[in-house]
């Protein structure tokens, strides 16, 4: 079971002279629930090497299990510090991508064509995709195979005008991912600010903030056994 998870190279937030990144715990919660698992993860990001953690989600009131875990874990922190180029990356060569939210995927990854080419081809060749938080935002220029947009009529969520609003970065990010979803013609779901819900369509995973990441990670992991088990 190979596991490809995308991070952001995206370290500036906006124009505020603030630093941004990937959220941590929504990195490393889904690491252990695939390494528990079994699984065989590759980290990768657009530029490469160590992806920008934001410093908030690094916080000691930030801290959860699966962080201090990492914290104490010198064979992930080396696998972080030293992710592939996007740009070398084969989708066929894994069996489900995840991508960590955090805020810095709204500017790199939402743009990116490795990225983008990598959400078409996974999908496409029948495997999961799962994207948490803000990493819904990653889906916002991938096209279905007629043309339209990926998530024109799928059921998904992500994180909340509301919950951006609460973070005071409505007027930060380049788009609200919340807005960009329902623009682009899915059926955006959402629980009450902070609490977990996870989506499942298909084979696209979404959840909507830090608190879904565990349980995202958990439905990538259950579509990939009942895959292999349908095989």
């Amino acid at each position: 079971m190979k596991i490809l998870m995308v991070l952001t190279s995206h370290s500036r937030l906006g124009t505020t002279g603030r630093q941004t990144g990937f959220w941590l715990e929504e990195f490393t919660t889904p690491y252990y629930v695939f390494k528990d698992a079994g699984a065989d993860i590759t980290l990768a990001s657009p530029l490469g090497g160590q992806p920008p953690i934001d410093p908030s989600s690094d916080e000691p009131g930030a801290q959860t299990d699966s962080t201090r875990r990492f914290k104490a874990d010198t064979e992930a922190q080396a696998a972080l510090a030293n992710t592939v180029k996007l740009s070398g990356i084969a989708a066929s060569d894994y069996d489900a991508v995840f991508y960590p939210g955090g805020h810095g995927p709204l500017w790199d990854l939402a743009e990116n064509a490795f990225s983008i080419g990598i959400v078409q081809s996974t999908l496409a060749h029948g495997k999961p995709l799962a994207a948490v938080c803000h990493a819904p935002g990653v889906l916002r220029h991938v096209k279905a195979p007629n043309g339209s947009s990926l998530v024109q009529g799928k059921n998904v969520t992500g994180f909340t005008n509301t919950e951006e609003e609460a973070v005071g970065l409505t007027k930060v990010v380049p788009f609200l991912v919340e807005d960009m979803l329902k623009g682009n013609g899915a059926n955006y779901s959402k629980a009450g600010d902070w609490e977990p819900h996870v989506v499942v369509d298909g084979l696209l995973v979404t959840g909507q903030n830090p608190a879904s990441s565990g349980p995202t990670a958990e439905a990538l992991l259950d579509l990939l056994r009942k895959g292999r088990q349908a095989a």
